[in-house]
Formats: structure tokens, sequence, C-alpha cells
């Protein structure tokens, strides 16, 4: 009854929510040319009241025009390529008849919407034409679409690269960086024309033994029936997924929560003493970041309880023994792929190593066409967002995916 428990708890607090929304638009109106602090407390008060609460729909991506080293402007065009049951791909591109590399940007599918990844898609569209994983939310597919596991979504970005043809950059962050390599490994066994030219391996748990974090701990923690029997639900009558057993997108992201709690707190404690003292911007920034963070999304079971098992708890994959559909996954089989592994030195999620690990799987790999990024100072969302993502990360995979023309 897990879901059922949240569901109607949401029920309950969403008028709530609604009502102090509109309640902090009404005084941040009334206050616009006046300094009165009651009010300005107030509407800060409401904002945080509205804010503290879970959204299942995706926001916009909202990617913002690319200005060249020559002052032009160029607006960026996003359009739906092809869709399955279960993800929809989507394409952003300069407004320029310009033919630039194609990079399939696969997302995670960890409780967010890929609009997670909005930082790094509007880094990436600057010299890029980006075509995007956008995961649907599994709680609005019908149960007759039939399951998905980790085999499907490897299945899903083999589909997706075949759509797309030869000469695709494939980049995966986080999660998928484990699905990423398989199917770039078993295109390559095929010889399959349409292998990746370079891969992009971005904080994932290749091998998850190497300096396990208090993710890793946790998934070795308990047997995978524990997981099945405490953390899985099912989806509510009400929505088109109903009965479907899923992973809540709203317990992964308590787990996130608490892991920081302290500086949730503390961002949230910033954002209206930044509202009251009237410097909306940098109030606007901590509630944009909260509302695209709050704004969750379910696994399937199926893919939830297999990532657990045999990325986090068995290691299938650095161990020679993951399959997919019956067939062994074999990175060596990887020859002609240039390979690029990026991991973060703050990284609290996937520890320093565990992406890396990569590069002694593909051993085939010549030596040249292999390298490797560490960035200092930077956690596991720094790894693909912010400035040390666009301005030190992203030169080093622009650099690799132009040498590959």
């Amino acid at each position: 009854m897990i879901y059922q428990n949240y569901q109607f708890m949401a029920n309950l607090s969403d008028p709530l929510r609604l009502f102090a929304d509109g309640a902090s638009c009404v005084l941040k109106s009334w206050n616009a040319s006046s300094d009165l602090n009651p009010i300005r407390k107030m509407a800060a008060y409401y904002e945080q009241v509205s804010l503290l609460g879970m959204t299942h729909k995706c926001p916009p991506f909202n990617i913002e025009p690319v200005t060249s080293i020559n002052a032009e402007i160029y607006p960026v065009i996003e359009t739906v390529i092809t869709s399955t049951d279960f993800c929809t791909l989507r394409r952003f591109k300069k407004d320029l008849s310009t033919e630039l590399p194609k990079i399939l940007l696969v997302a995670p599918m960890s409780g967010h919407f890929a609009t997670l990844l909005r930082g790094t898609v509007q880094t990436l569209v600057q010299d890029h034409d980006v075509y995007l994983t956008d995961w649907l939310n599994i709680r609005d597919i019908p149960y007759k679409a039939g399951k998905f596991g980790l085999d499907e979504y490897i299945e899903t970005i083999i589909t997706f690269l075949k759509y797309l043809g030869p000469g695709i950059h494939l980049m995966g962050v986080c999660q998928p960086t484990v699905a990423c390599l398989a199917a770039t490994a078993l295109l390559a066994e095929d010889k399959d024309e349409c292998v990746p030219a370079s891969l992009t391996l971005m904080a994932g748990p290749i091998d998850a033994r190497i300096n396990p974090t208090q993710v890793n701990e946790l998934a070795m923690s308990k047997p995978i029936q524990w997981f099945k029997q405490n953390l899985i639900g099912v989806v509510p009558l009400q929505f088109p997924g109903s009965g479907r057993a899923v992973y809540p997108g709203f317990l992964q992201l308590m787990a996130f929560l608490n892991m920081n709690l302290e500086r949730h707190k503390k961002s949230f404690a910033d954002m209206m003493e930044h509202r009251i003292n009237g410097d909306d911007e940098r109030a606007d920034l901590i509630k944009e970041f909260y509302q695209e963070y709050f704004a969750i999304m379910d696994l399937s079971a199926d893919f939830y309880l297999e990532t657990v098992e045999n990325v986090f708890q068995k290691h299938l994959l650095p161990k020679g023994e993951l399959y997919f559909k019956g067939r062994l996954i074999k990175p060596e089989s990887i020859r002609k792929t240039f390979l690029l592994t990026v991991e973060g030195e703050r990284d609290d999620i996937c520890g320093i190593g565990q992406t890396l690990a990569a590069q002694d799987l593909c051993s085939k790999i010549p030596p040249y066409m292999k390298t490797h990024h560490l960035q200092a100072g930077v956690g596991h969302y720094g790894v693909f967002n912010g400035k040390k993502w666009s301005n030190q990360i992203y030169p080093v995979i622009r650099s690799m995916v132009h040498s590959t023309i």
C-alpha cells in the first residue's frame, strides 16, 4: 500500500500547495513597488509551502538560443524524432543548415525526468546535433505495453543508434553508462555499421566495487528480496499504468534528500532570506533547481531490481557475466570506438575509479583512442552541469568528437 498511501496524502496536500502558490504570487504583486518586510516574509513563506511537494509531470526543456563567437544568435529547434512505448527521442539543433556531429545523449532513469540534463543539452547543442532519450513515466504507460527491464533499456539504445545511422556519438550520464557500454559492445561484436564513433561515459557505476559510496553500501547491505518487499509499490487505479509494479519516484527522491539533508535545509533557508531581502535573482535560481528536483518519475520494478542486483550487488559487467537476452556482453569486442570516461573528484554517488574501470574492460581499443578526465572540485551533478562542466569538461568531449570526423 506504499504508493496508495503516498497518493492519498498527495491528493490532500496538492490543493493546499496550489493555494500557497497563488497567495505567494498575489503578495509578490502587491509588494512589487514596496519594501514592506512583513509582506515579503509572508510571500516567501507561502512560496516555500508551494514548493514543498512533488509533481509527476515533465517540465519543459526550454533550451535557450545559442550565441556564436561572431555574436550571431541561433534559436534551438526541439523536435520529436521517433518514440517507443517507453521513450521519446528528442532532437535539439541550432537553426542553421550546417551539418553538425550527432550525439545520442542517454539520460538516466533514476527518478527524475530527462530535463535534469537541460544544462548538458544547452552546452552540447553549441557544436552538435543532440538527440536525447526522454524516458516516459512508467505510471503513465498502460500495462499492455509489456515489461521494461535492463534488457529493454539496452535494446532501446540500440534501436535509436540504428535509427540515427552510422557515425553517431554515444554519451551516457550516470546510471546508463552500463547500458551504453553494453549496447556498444553488442553492435561492435556484430560488426554493425551503426556502432558509435565515440563513447563518452560520465560518472557511472561501471564497477561499483571500486571506492564504494553510501549508495553502493546501501545496495550491498540488504538482499534483493528486501528491496522487492520494501521499496516496490503498485500504481494506483487513477493512472494509465495502474497495476504496474514500480519503484516510486518519491522514494528515490527521499533517499537523495536524506543523503544531504542539512544542505537542502540550508538551501531553503537561503531562498527565504534572499526573497525577504529582495534578492529575487538568487532566490529564483534556488527555486528553479528545486522545481526540477521535485519533478519525479517512477521506475519499472523490473528495471530497478535488475539494476540493483546486476550492477550494484553482483557487479556482472566488470566480472564478464552480464547477459543481454541470453547473450554475453563482451566489452573487449569494441575496437574502433573512441572512449572517454569522466569522473568528479567529489562525487558522493559514483566513486572515483568506478567509471574509469571501462578503460580496462575495453581492452582491445588502442591506447591512443582512450581518454580519462577527472574533474577537480565537482560532485556528481557538477560532472554534467554547471560552469566546470561547460568550461573544463565539455571542451574535452568536443575535442574527442570532432577529432573523429
